[in-house]
């Protein structure tokens, strides 16, 4: 048996219980950080501003988040300066998601680090695990493109929209397509 909270293992990519006591309470405790922030009115920016800082883990200068932004804890996620995330975005944050300086992220784009077992066993029985996603500088996202568990994208990089990207993309390329494939370099 390990000392290991669910959460410890979590954030290490290990396998863990999704219902756990903990990790329920602190989905909970963002849901109603969400709430507050999608129900809040567009020009209240310092508001916004306000509510995102107290939901993210960190957060630079300027940080934009527009209404139907849905996360699982947000405390998992920090942003840097200048970072813009346009409607209806899904960060699911079981691992951490960090993103550079100057990002913008069209309507409807969804990061995942969540990942549930293939066995059919473990899911039944809550199990689950997640790995980090990592954006660098100046990247950009176009509308519902969809990035999978682990996937670093470089700095300047571009991900097209509508793009599902399955593996690492090197700093300024741009990628296109299900799966994503780089058909530009900048």
């Amino acid at each position: 048996m390990t000392d290991e909270t669910a959460r410890e293992r979590m954030l290490a990519g290990k396998l863990y219980r999704g219902d756990d006591p903990e990790l329920v309470a602190s989905r909970n405790a963002a849901k109603k950080r969400l709430l507050r922030l999608n129900a809040m009115e567009p020009e209240d920016a310092a508001g916004r501003e306000a509510v995102v800082r107290e939901l993210f883990g960190a957060a630079g200068r300027n940080p934009t988040v527009c209404p139907g932004f849905a996360c699982d804890y947000g405390g998992n996620i920090s942003v840097g300066d200048d970072f813009f995330c346009n409607f209806n975005c899904v960060f699911l944050d079981c691992a951490r998601i960090t993103i550079g300086h100057r990002a913008q992220i069209a309507p409807m784009v969804q990061i995942y680090t969540a990942e549930h077992p293939l066995d059919r066993a473990q899911r039944a029985a809550f199990w689950e695990s997640a790995r980090p996603v990592t954006l660098g500088d100046d990247v950009w996202i176009g509308g519902g493109a969809i990035l999978l568990p682990g996937i670093t994208v470089g700095d300047g990089a571009v991900i097209g929209a509508g793009a599902v990207v399955t593996r690492d993309v090197p700093a300024g390329a741009l990628v296109v397509g299900n799966p994503a494939k780089i058909v530009k370099r900048m």
